[in-house]
């Protein structure tokens, strides 16, 4: 169990959210996507208050030191969830404490009262780490994953 405090963050947690946001930044080494141009205060209020949003912080003193977002996903086929893990970080300096695993269980919780039936997340060869927690945590499907780019405006 982790000494830390772990909370989904609600539409005044707009501070919050960037904090974590430039965690994300840092961890990911990709400080211009997360920290470059952050949306409005509006924006992420509103995504906060989103019920198919979930934004996860570990705090150490108030400060995110991991985070998880991820998306709720109506399905058509039956009526249930599904949620996609789409981020899941932890700080450097604070990695192998079971924050990464205390979000997750923290998203369980979410899952389990929102009435999902599954949980899933992507990990990139290579990434040993990452593919440990979640294979620890559940049963690993190897799929093929394609980025599609929209048609251009205009």
């Amino acid at each position: 169990m982790t000494p830390y405090e772990v909370c989904r963050l609600a539409p005044d947690d707009v501070g919050l959210m960037r904090s974590m946001l430039n965690m994300f930044g840092v961890a990911f080494d990709d400080v211009r996507t997360y920290s470059g141009n952050q949306p409005d205060a509006g924006y992420l209020a509103q995504l906060l208050a989103n019920p198919g949003f979930v934004a996860i912080a570990a705090l150490d003193r108030l400060e995110p030191v991991g985070g998880l977002a991820a998306y709720v996903l109506p399905k058509f086929e039956q009526a249930r969830k599904e949620i996609y893990i789409y981020d899941l970080a932890v700080k450097q300096t604070h990695r192998r404490r079971g924050i990464a695993t205390a979000l997750i269980n923290e998203l369980k919780r979410i899952a389990s009262a929102i009435g999902a039936y599954v949980i899933y997340v992507q990990a990139d060869y290579g990434d040993d780490p990452a593919v440990a927690l979640y294979t620890k945590l559940g049963v690993r499907e190897d799929v093929m994953h394609f980025d599609i780019e929209p048609e251009p405006p205009g």
